[in-house]
């Protein structure tokens, strides 16, 4: 045994076989040597009946006292109980984030949530959370890496704050399957972007030319003639695209459409005369349970977005997304007058805060009402009694 110097491990040749040169001063710390020549810096202590080592770094990348002072404190971790060999053998053996996504995908996703959501899940593992973190250890995630991956995408606040969600509730399920500790979410804090709601209508006019274009491609022949049913349906019922999308034949009853399984469970959506009125007008294809069918033999239009496309650019609407029609739906029923409650329902929403982003158009009656209340005082006023003073006005 030998104090170690950077001379000294210099002067080490390689042999058959690797070897170890101890320090004189510091107990368990030394240098070994490969057949290779490559010399490592290494700490032994025993713990539990067990010699353990550990690896420091190779000689040159780090110098002797460098290595020598993380072998002290090792051994001190070592005094005070603590089994470092043993620490970083589980940290190798952790998984990394791209394995908790995959679990939280199999285990959780897969189980309980809807496909359009699996899919918008699956959409911000592979694009956004995997290729950032997906490497990293899940015990080694710190907030500083949350925010830096929510700050990459802040020119997309939507998109920014859907991955952050996904996040959040992956690493709550690491706590729960015991891969960190409880109550060390790195997502915690990490405030979201504001979101700007879209609030897109179709007015009279644009939908006068909506309506027109369905009407010409449908005759020309130009669009399949289920597909522009599926937006006529869309407009007359308010429904989400997945749910006129999937639509069976079977669904369709006296009370309505019975959806089986929707965003927010089953639900009894109406269906007005000129909603039926475009159904009955649709011809079934024997073996095809579905209303909007596709190209594939049995199966539903699984591609609107294209055709609406098309769709959107001849009548003018280069902004107007098919969720828009939706909007459309309840904008109109809110403007004439029909309760905020009565919407939410016809929208299917199980909350009512959602349906309030609409109350501000209940407003719209009440200013036509004032507007044509005080048109009408104004022509009495300026009309009957010009020049005159109006008495007994309290």
């Amino acid at each position: 045994m030998t104090k170690l110097t950077k001379r000294s491990v210099d002067t080490l040749l390689p042999k058959e076989k690797s070897y170890f040169l101890w320090d004189r001063d510091v107990k368990g710390f030394g240098v070994r040597v490969m057949p290779s020549g490559t010399k490592t810096y290494q700490v032994q202590y025993r713990k539990g009946g067990r010699t353990r080592r550990i690896s420091l770094g190779r000689h040159g990348t780090i110098t002797v006292d460098q290595a020598r002072l993380i072998a002290k404190e090792v051994l001190g971790d070592v005094a005070k109980g603590e089994n470092p060999a043993e620490e970083i053998s589980q940290h190798r053996k952790a998984p990394t984030v791209a394995a908790l996504c995959e679990r939280f995908f199999e285990s959780h996703v897969k189980e309980r949530c809807k496909p359009t959501t699996q899919g918008e899940y699956r959409r911000a593992i592979d694009l956004f959370i995997n290729p950032a973190l997906g490497s990293f250890k899940v015990v080694d995630v710190e907030r500083k890496d949350i925010a830096e991956l929510h700050h990459k995408f802040r020119d997309k606040p939507y998109q920014a704050n859907r991955t952050l969600g996904v996040l959040s509730k992956m690493f709550n399920l690491a706590e729960v399957w015991g891969l960190r500790p409880d109550g060390s979410n790195p997502c915690r804090h990490v405030p979201k972007y504001r979101e700007v709601k879209r609030e897109r209508y179709l007015s009279r006019d644009e939908l006068h030319r909506l309506g027109d274009v369905l009407t010409a491609c449908d005759a020309d022949g130009s669009e399949s003639r289920y597909v522009i049913a599926a937006f006529r349906l869309l407009i007359l019922t308010g429904c989400r695209l997945g749910e006129i999308q999937t639509l069976q034949w079977s669904f369709i009853t006296d009370d309505g459409m019975e959806l089986p399984d929707t965003k927010t469970g089953a639900r009894r959506i109406p269906l007005p005369d000129a909603a039926r009125a475009v159904l009955s007008a649709l011809p079934r294809v024997a073996g095809n349970p579905y209303v909007i069918i596709g190209k594939v033999e049995g199966g539903f239009a699984t591609d609107l977005q294209r055709p609406w496309r098309r769709i959107r650019k001849l009548a003018g609407l280069p902004d107007v997304r098919i969720h828009d029609l939706r909007h459309t739906y309840a904008s109109n029923a809110v403007s004439s007058g029909m309760p905020i409650q009565m919407v939410g329902r016809l929208l299917g929403h199980t909350q009512l805060q959602t349906t309030m982003r609409y109350a501000h158009l209940a407003d719209d009656p009440v200013k036509r009402a004032a507007e044509e209340n005080a048109a009408r005082l104004e022509a009495l006023v300026n009309g009957g009694q010009t020049g005159k003073v109006l008495r007994g006005v309290t």
